[in-house]
């Protein structure tokens, strides 16, 4: 169940990330964006566990998925840039 809750709160996450950091390398279209969204939860969760602030079964909240969808929708910026200069 815990996997799912991540995907739910990843898809809300990058839909925010999508609004707080908008920009011109940013995926465009719904699914794209929801599924860097739903990595930035998994990266959030895989981080927060390294760091030992989330227990082994815990994943990341709805702030720590945002975080982690803005961090990934800034590396896809980053990429996206690289590959079309």
């Amino acid at each position: 169940m815990s996997i799912i809750w991540t995907i739910i709160i990843g898809f809300v996450a990058g839909l925010i990330a999508k609004f707080i950091s908008p920009g011109p390398n940013e995926p465009s279209g719904f699914i794209l964006t929801t599924i860097l969204g739903i990595v930035g939860a998994f990266v959030a969760t895989w981080l927060g566990q390294a760091l030992g602030w989330y227990g082994p079964n815990e994943g990341a909240g709805l702030i720590g998925a945002i975080v982690g969808a803005i961090i990934v929708l800034t590396i896809w910026g980053f990429l996206s840039r690289r590959s079309s200069v």
